[in-house]
Formats: structure tokens, sequence, C-alpha cells
């Protein structure tokens, strides 16, 4: 997840350590996209039943950064297989969001694929009753949720600014919007190694970081409260990338 600009903030994002949103610059040079797509087959989409080739297929990347994963995830999802069966083209769109507009506009630039992924500037955790990007998007496709959800490292940042309310009220507002999520929370470790790089640089710490009740299996958290609370189930488990975080997927009941 990424960042409005902040002040004297420009120059450390050069350091991947230093950036409080998440917004790294460069960020998948030390995460390539490969460290989530060898843990999720090819065939995902026709393994949740979407097999029919003419239904038009929407996924939502959640703080997309750049913009390299979105572009993987369709190149993984849709042409790959496509590739392999020699089947006929899928319609398929993915949009993704980051609330940095500077990653952005990177991502833009170098979409090889506009006419089938676009990015928008987002900060899905301010109030956007009035006008909401994500429900114009789905009604402009003719569609009330996206097929697919993807959360990779974001849970981490929503909660660190805005408290344990916040996180659920995120992992809420998804789970209104999509009939899969699949969701890769950072673990309690990342939270420690978070607030002590901020500390390294001489910052104030994490407003939230000290008054967490949420705590220690943050992904379990998340769990339980997409399954008590949003109507979702856990179907799958994908495993743990390298750095330790899990892979598991959700479906709408």
């Amino acid at each position: 997840m990424a960042a409005y600009k902040n002040d004297n903030m420009d120059n450390d994002l050069n350091d991947p350590g230093a950036a409080p949103y998440g917004n790294f610059m460069n960020y998948y040079t030390f995460n390539p996209p490969e460290n989530r797509l060898t843990l999720l087959p090819n065939t995902l989409i026709r393994d949740l039943g979407f097999t029919d080739i003419h239904q038009t297929m929407l996924m939502l990347d959640v703080g997309c950064n750049s913009g390299d994963l979105s572009v993987a995830l369709y190149k993984h999802f849709v042409l790959a297989p496509e590739k392999e069966e020699s089947s006929k083209t899928r319609t398929a769109h993915i949009l993704g969001f980051d609330l940095d507009e500077s990653l952005v506009q990177r991502a833009q630039q170098i979409n090889p694929l506009p006419e089938n992924i676009s990015f928008i500037p987002l900060d899905i955790a301010k109030d956007t009753s009035r006008q909401d990007p994500l429900q114009d998007y789905l009604k402009r496709h003719g569609c009330t949720h996206f097929h697919v959800c993807f959360c990779f490292a974001v849970t981490m940042w929503i909660h660190l600014h805005h408290g344990d309310v916040g996180l659920l009220k995120f992992l809420s507002r998804l789970a209104s919007i999509s009939q899969h999520i699949v969701l890769e929370a950072q673990p309690w470790k990342c939270y420690r190694s978070a607030a002590r790089r901020l500390r390294k640089l001489g910052r104030s710490d994490f407003d939230h970081f000290k008054s967490l009740k949420i705590n220690g299996d943050v992904a379990d958290h998340a769990r339980k409260h997409l399954e008590t609370q949003c109507s979702m189930e856990l179907i799958q488990s994908f495993g743990s990338t390298a750095w330790d975080r899990k892979l598991l997927l959700f479906k709408r009941k």
C-alpha cells in the first residue's frame, strides 16, 4: 500500500526501509511478482468455476504500487492458460489502485496492456460514500462484484495508520465488493520491523502501533473477521512466500 506525499520524504523513499505507508520505490526489484505467482496456479480462474470464456472477468489489485504485479497477474491468469490450451481469448480486466499518485503515474506509463489493465489513485481508507471509483468501475462493466480481489501486503499499513477499527473496516469493504479474495497479511514481526525502521530514522512511531489489540497471528484475525462478519469462508491456503507470509483464498458464501 502506498501513500500521499509527506514532508521531506521524497529522498527517503529511495530507501526500502523508509516508506511509512508502504510506498516503496522500486518495490518489485526486491520482492518480484514471481515470489507470489509461484504459489498461485495459473488455472485459478477456471478452478474457481469461471469456465465460461464469454464471461467478462474483473480482478482488483489493492495497493498496486508501480503496477508490475498487476501486469504479471494478468499474464499469469489470463494469457498463460490461453496459450497453453490454445483456447479463445477471455475478456478480462484488472483494476489496480494505490494512494501514491506518483506510483500510479508510473504504472500508467509503463502499462503494456492498457485495454485490459487500468490504474487509478485511491485511498481506500477514506470515506468514499459520495463517489466510489470502485463501484463506478463495476457499473461500467455491468458487474456488482469483482470476481477476484488480490490484496498483497497491504493490511499492515492500513492497520498501523488506522488502527484495529480501520483494519476491520478495510477487510469488510473488500469483502463487500468481491466474490473471492486472495489475501497476504503481513505477520506481526513485520510490524515490529516497520516501527524499528522509523525509530532509526528519528521519526515518530506509528500512531496506533502501541495500542493495537489485534496482534500476533494477524492473518488468523483477518480470517475470523471475514468468516464471522463478512459472509466469506477460507477455501484454500497456497502456502507461504519466501518472506513467510501466507497466501489465503476466501470465497463468498
